[in-house]
């Protein structure tokens, strides 16, 4: 009979009393682990506005001990730290926009089965996570190449990952045929197919792939560390790295008074590092946050 309910139907849908311990069980287990991994970043935060003698009296947990901002006015009323500030936006946009152009271009070649030597540059790719030049012959072929004091030695040389490459591969592999075909009936080309029907769907990978290489290209110092001689070219991480080891030479010379300005800026100048690093990227998170899982998924599992 029509509209009539199923036997048990209002019963089926209560949760049993083992259903309702698993639940809270669970919950609960999910909310300590969540303040677990908070609880390092939280503890940083709190160090980066408590006092130098509270630090190094491993008093400070999760509220800031004898509130002060020496360290942060320190480190922000330097011109030179917001010059840097911008140069690694700079060098973290250019080299995104760079890195997604030819990982994505790169990985859709080799997405096709059809293409002729397709498994040669598979090899060229894959050969590279395994196999290096050494740090020695690529500051030789950086500087011949007269990239030295320039953008271009931090943006080129790792401007494609080969695990993203392989992840993207993946994704495009995995998009229907037909799309392409019906595309191609309608007199579309491979770039008007590239651009037009397959950028458009690959959304979620498109997304995580700019969050690793943005992410990558943020943190690095390493690189500005040698290829770089001019400090109004330094990227923030490495201005700060510089400021640290400053600090920690000023502090271990006995330089510094105790109570002074000084003291406190190398007190806890590592906790205020942390933070002003990772701002931004806590900023871009949050935006491709509800495509990064989907965004793995999809570009690692080939059906």
């Amino acid at each position: 009979m029509t509209g009539t309910l199923p036997a048990g139907g209002p019963r089926a849908t209560q949760r049993t009393r083992g259903e309702r311990v698993f639940g809270a069980f669970n919950a609960t287990f999910l909310v300590l682990l969540c303040l677990g991994m908070l609880y390092p970043f939280i503890t940083v935060l709190a160090q980066s506005f408590s006092s130098s003698g509270a630090i190094k009296a491993g008093k400070v947990n999760f509220l800031p001990v004898d509130f002060n901002v020496d360290t942060y006015i320190a480190v922000m009323s330097n011109d030179i730290f917001w010059r840097n500030y911008g140069n690694s936006v700079l060098y973290t946009v250019v080299g995104t926009a760079i890195a997604m152009t030819l990982t994505t271009t790169y990985a859709f070649v080799l997405s096709k089965p059809h293409l002729k030597g397709r498994k040669v540059l598979i090899g060229i790719a894959v050969f590279t996570m395994f196999f290096n030049g050494g740090l020695v012959p690529n500051y030789v072929l950086i500087s011949s190449l007269g990239m030295k004091n320039t953008m271009w030695a931090l943006v080129l040389p790792g401007a494609i990952s080969v695990f993203n490459l392989l992840v993207m591969k993946a994704f495009f592999e995995n998009l229907p045929k037909e799309l392409e075909e019906a595309a191609q009936i309608d007199g579309l080309g491979w770039y008007g197919i590239f651009g037009r029907i397959v950028l458009p769907l690959s959304k979620a990978v498109i997304a995580t792939m700019v969050l690793f290489y943005s992410v990558a290209f943020w943190n690095d110092w390493f690189a500005a560390f040698l290829y770089l001689d001019k400090s109004e070219l330094f990227p923030i991480t490495l201005f700060l790295r510089n400021l640290i080891a400053g600090a920690s030479t000023t502090a271990s010379e006995g330089a510094a008074a105790a109570g002074s300005t000084t003291a406190q800026v190398s007190a806890n100048i590592q906790a205020v590092t942390m933070i002003l690093t990772v701002i931004p990227i806590l900023c871009v998170y949050p935006f491709v946050q509800r495509y990064f899982v989907s965004g793995v998924m999809l570009g690692s599992v080939k059906g």
